[in-house]
């Protein structure tokens, strides 16, 4: 009896673990197929970071500052970008003439362009540099004693120059004209009581004490203008100046008679010792008799 039985146990415990060893066996070999399937998961997931993070970014980006380093230089690069800037400065003067009201500017400008800016030139200088104006203009020339304050003044007015021949002692002017003296008489004058056409040599002027109009200085100079003009009919000569003389011309611009005024006032006052109220008054007396007998009108009368 205990023989049968054992085989029977052996038999029944056989076919039991015959049974529970394969699906022992499928159980590992499932996870065994999940483990590779986890691992490579895993090491790319690991690679991945790695690259990313790749430190050797950060070390693109610092190659990025370098770049900005170049922008440094391109400064340099907008200086020249400064030169359009003064460009269209230029530009802009140039718009705003393009209005109604700039074409009458511009129309003014061109008959004196070089010398807009400039009120007066020495007159020799003016005809050695070619700027001396041919169609009308203004000369003014002195005549100072050099032993005391007497002096002679000559202003010019011409238009329509048709030639001049320079020389060694001044210009001749082949023009039309009209020529208005100033007599400056300092206080200690001996010959006063004589008519400015009776006078010496270089103290002279082709007029009477009633063809002239007189302003006496407070230091009791006396300051006499021509009442009218002499008239130049066909030419005329300016003398080149010495020693402290001069001769310049005044271009025609719209503040002629102003800029003749200064020049006066100041002369007077700092080369001829006019107290300034009376300098003012004498230049102010000059240039109303020039604008009233010697301005331009059309063709030169």
């Amino acid at each position: 009896m205990a023989k049968i039985k054992k085989p029977a146990a052996k038999a029944a415990s056989a076919k039991k673990p015959a049974a529970k060893k394969p699906a022992a066996k499928t159980a590992v070999k499932k996870p065994a197929a999940k483990k590779p399937a986890a691992k490579p998961a895993a090491k790319p997931a690991a690679k991945k970071p790695a690259t990313k993070p790749a430190a050797k970014k950060p070390a693109a980006k610092p190659a990025a500052k370098k770049p900005a380093a170049k922008p440094a230089a391109k400064p340099v690069a907008k200086k020249p970008a400064a030169k359009p800037a003064a460009k269209p400065a230029v530009n802009k003067p140039a718009v705003k003439p393009a209005p109604g009201k700039a074409a009458v500017k511009p129309a003014a400008k061109p008959v004196a362009a070089p010398d807009a800016v400039v009120k007066c030139r020495n007159l020799f200088d003016a005809a050695a540099q070619g700027k001396l104006p041919l169609a009308q203009g203004y000369i003014i020339s002195s005549f100072f004693s050099d032993k005391n304050a007497y002096s002679i003044y000559e202003i010019v007015s011409y238009a329509g120059v048709k030639e001049i021949f320079p020389s060694d002692t001044g210009l001749r002017f082949v023009a039309g004209g009209k020529k208005l003296y100033v007599l400056v008489e300092h206080d200690t004058y001996e010959k006063k009581f004589l008519d400015p056409l009776n006078r010496g040599q270089g103290e002279s002027i082709p007029k009477r004490f009633n063809e002239v109009e007189t302003i006496i200085a407070r230091n009791q100079t006396r300051i006499m203008v021509s009442k009218e003009p002499d008239e130049l009919t066909s030419s005329f000569t300016i003398i080149k100046p010495t020693s402290i003389n001069f001769a310049v011309i005044f271009y025609d611009l719209p503040d002629l008679f102003s800029n003749i005024a200064d020049f006066f006032e100041e002369s007077l006052n700092r080369q001829r010792k006019v107290p300034q109220p009376d300098a003012k008054k004498a230049a102010q007396l000059i240039t109303t008799t020039l604008e009233k007998t010697m301005s331009f009108k059309g063709e030169f009368q």
